[in-house]
């Protein structure tokens, strides 16, 4: 566009010049005039056609939103009126001036000037030839009869007339005798015959003609009278060159006139001309000065639209160095400049960023042993409104918070009581505390806490921070290692006098049987009957006990637990018990689990025995079993339609001799939590339309098959 731009510019001067030139110059006008105008025409449409590209392009981004456009808009419009206002007042002041310097030309005064310089010149050209004609008439009288003319008479007739040459002619031009004042003419002009035979019956006739060294030169001839018959006719011509002065200013007279009349009869063509020249150049300027408008408009706004889009960036956060401007003028420099700003405020940011980097590294080292700890963490402000919650408080609650930071502690709408004992404690306890609690957890189990408080300095803002543990296995592994100890003691001291106590009554038996008769043997028996049968069940709640304290550790392996679940299901096809057992279909293939395969037997047997038992008198009574997997491991549940488990015994049913049965030590369900445990599993027991019990297990993948 630049280049186009240049060239037709360079072109349209050329023509303007050349066709300015016609203008003033009639043999070139009349020659190219037509062509020159054709071109510079051409020229004109070019530059129309640019402009209205550029400013098509222009009207584009303006619609279509280009950032800088708007400027660009005002600066072609702004730079268009300043070539445009001056140049249409410049044309208009230029067509007046042209016209009325037009009319100027033909005016009456100049046209009689002119014409009255013309008369001038002729009178004095006509009083030359008849001053000429007279002195040739008196000297053709004189000559009148003589038959031969000498040259001193000639040249005595020539001195006394003034003339420059003096020949005698016959008429058909042969010269009889001359006379010449100029020393180098040898021969005089001789006028054509026909001019000679005109004079022979006249008077005799002058002219203006050219003289042959240039300029004009009047000629007389006077026909020389003669008496005698046998004289052939003769004309005496005298010729006299016109002053130089005098035929230089009748020329320029003459030719002034001539051109005066040349141009008043193209005087409305001539107008047309200069109009046409007039508009062409003020076309060719005006579309040139808007096509060079546009090429200010894009200059002057490159850098301004530089920097507004380098500003724009810096309020997004890119510092990133802009293009610049190879300018030496203030633009140039505010470009280079605003550059050199936006590195320093890159490297600012950097140093900022670094350092905020080095501040922040600490706090998230806090923030991630805070998120990792198994331990709960919660944070509150002065008015307990919780600000920070851990992971482990969100996993040992069961809850994820949502919404708990809008409100105070004393709103919460769950987790009632351990929200009554952090503000009872923060109340009654000072600054720092420790509690332990006990929660139900959302599905009924209950749940211990070890909770501990502590108030922030008011340095950092205040506030309080309370911490705490589920502590629920740990209390359940207390309690089982302390009836482990009971049970082993017991079995210990109880089974040593169990055996002498049996034989002793035996003994009785078979030395006092014969001895008695009638009611007194059947009282012996009673008695020895009634003494045997206590000491085997006291025998067999020692050997409950003694396995309870001293199960094995599972020898671990890769367990189809699908099949084991079929083959001791097979056990109680056969069973007088008339509970229906079904086994729900697992969406998915279940994996294998990493478990030992006789204590999953007894588990099994112990977790089915139990729920048969609390189905006992309960009309259709079923057992649905279930194996899945969930959530990286499988998890086995066996529900009944029986009663459930009652409230006071859900929370302790996994304590030895805590049952609902009227026989039994209750070690079941903790023989069952001993060996899930000991494989790394979970049991749960809950009321779901009866009782529910579900065991969680490791994949075998987790760990691979090892020996307990």
């Amino acid at each position: 566009m630049r280049v186009a731009l240049a060239v037709i510019a360079a072109l349209g001067a050329i023509l303007l010049f050349l066709l300015a030139s016609a203008s003033a110059n009639t043999a070139l006008f009349a020659a190219n005039y037509a062509w020159l105008l054709a071109i510079n025409g051409a020229a004109a449409v070019a530059l129309l056609v640019l402009v209205g590209l550029q400013l098509r392009r222009l009207r584009r981004d303006f619609k279509s939103g280009v950032f800088g456009s708007r400027l660009k808009s005002r600066l072609l419009l702004m730079l268009s009126l300043m070539a445009v206002l001056p140049g249409a007042l410049v044309y208009g002041v230029s067509m007046q001036f042209a016209v009325k310097s037009i009319d100027s030309w033909f005016d009456v005064r100049v046209d009689n000037a002119l014409e009255g310089g013309l008369s001038l010149g002729r009178s004095v050209l006509d009083g030359l030839q008849a001053d000429l004609l007279a002195k040739a008439r008196d000297a053709a009288l004189e000559l009148g009869d003589a038959a031969l003319v000498s040259p001193s008479r000639l040249n005595r007739l020539r001195e006394q007339t003034g003339a420059q040459s003096a020949p005698l002619l016959t008429l058909s031009g042969q010269v009889l005798g001359s006379s010449s004042g100029e020393m180098g003419s040898l021969l005089p002009s001789v006028p054509a015959p026909s001019q000679l035979r005109a004079v022979r019956g006249g008077r005799g006739m002058a002219q203006i003609g050219e003289a042959q060294g240039g300029g004009l030169m009047v000629r007389a001839l006077a026909p020389v009278s003669s008496s005698g018959l046998n004289l052939e006719p003769r004309i005496l011509q005298l010729t006299l060159a016109v002053p130089a002065s005098i035929a230089k200013s009748a020329e320029s007279v003459a030719a002034a006139h001539r051109d005066y009349q040349e141009l008043q009869l193209g005087r409305a063509g001539l107008k047309h001309i200069y109009t046409l020249t007039l508009t062409l150049a003020l076309l060719l300027a005006l579309f040139s000065a808007i096509a060079l408008a546009f090429f200010l408009a894009e200059r002057l706004a490159r850098p301004l639209l530089i920097l507004a889009e380098g500003t724009q960036a810096v309020a997004a956060g890119d510092f990133t160095p802009r293009a610049t401007v190879e300018a030496s003028d203030e633009l140039g420099v505010l470009t280079h400049s605003f550059n050199s700003m936006t590195h320093q405020l890159g490297e600012a940011r950097a140093q900022a960023e670094h350092h905020r980097q080095e501040t922040e590294a600490p706090q998230a080292y806090l923030e991630s042993v805070l998120a990792n700890l198994s331990a709960g963490v919660l944070a509150f402000d002065l008015r307990f409104r919780l600000r920070a919650a851990n992971r482990g408080a969100q996993a040992i609650l069961g809850d994820d918070l949502a919404g708990f930071e809008q409100m105070r502690l004393q709103d919460w709408p769950r987790h009632e009581t351990l929200a009554g004992a952090i503000l009872g404690g923060f109340a009654g306890r000072g600054d720092e505390w420790q509690e332990q609690l006990e929660i139900a957890r959302p599905d009924g189990m209950p749940q211990a806490l070890l909770v501990r408080g502590t108030a922030l300095p008011a340095a950092g803002g205040g506030g309080y921070v309370v911490v705490f543990d589920d502590i629920t296995r740990l209390i359940a592994a207390q309690r089982s290692a302390a009836w482990g100890e009971v049970a082993q003691r017991l079995a210990h001291e109880i089974k040593n006098p169990l055996t002498p106590i049996q034989l002793s009554a035996e003994r009785l038996q078979l030395k006092l049987a014969d001895q008695l008769t009638g009611a007194s043997r059947e009282l012996l028996d009673r008695a020895t009957q009634t003494i045997v049968n206590q000491v085997e069940a006291m025998k067999n709640m020692v050997n409950d006990f003694r396995d309870y304290a001293k199960t094995p550790l599972p020898q671990l392996a890769a367990v189809d637990f699908s099949a084991l679940l079929g083959e001791v299901l097979s056990l109680y096809e056969e069973s007088e018990s008339r509970t229906a057992i079904a086994v729900l279909p697992a969406p998915t293939p279940v994996p294998l689990v990493l478990a030992d395969a006789n204590q999953m037997r007894q588990v099994l047997h112990n977790v089915l025995t139990n729920a048969q038992d609390a189905l006992a008198g309960v009309a259709e009574a079923r057992i649905a079993i279930a194996l899945v997997q969930d959530a990286g491991r499988v998890r086995l549940t066996v529900r009944d339609n029986g009663p459930g488990f009652p409230p006071q015994i859900l929370s302790r049913a996994f304590e030895p001799y805590v049952t609902t049965k009227s026989k039994g030590t209750g070690l079941g369900l903790a023989i069952v939590k001993k060996i899930v445990d000991d494989h790394g599993g979970e049991i749960r027991l809950a009321n779901a339309h009866g009782g529910e019990v579900s065991i969680w297990l490791p994949l075998a993948t987790q760990g691979g098959a090892k020996g307990g």
